[in-house]
């Protein structure tokens, strides 16, 4: 929790610095390049595994990134959309 109002504050102070700059601008910008999760992560690789998709799964994702990547494998898996095998 004091990480992320350590964030905020440093974002508010940057921001008073460049007025051109919007807030929500801004706050887009970091959590799009803020990295996942530790649970975005296991998500993404138990998908990745059950859809036999090693390549699906990347370490280096941002928050956002591996949000809609585990929204497009989910809805996959719902539709069932997913490669032959042959087990």
């Amino acid at each position: 929790m004091q990480k992320k109002k350590t964030a905020e504050t440093q974002i508010q102070q940057e921001l008073s610095s460049q007025p051109s700059t919007t807030f929500s601008n801004r706050i887009g910008w970091v959590l799009e390049r803020e990295p996942m999760t530790g649970a975005q992560a296991a998500s993404l690789k138990r998908l990745a595994e059950e859809i036999r998709e090693p390549q699906a799964f990347d370490a280096g994702l941002s928050k956002s990134e591996a949000a809609r990547r585990i929204d497009r494998l989910q809805e996959r898996l719902r539709l069932g959309e997913l490669p032959p095998h042959t087990d």
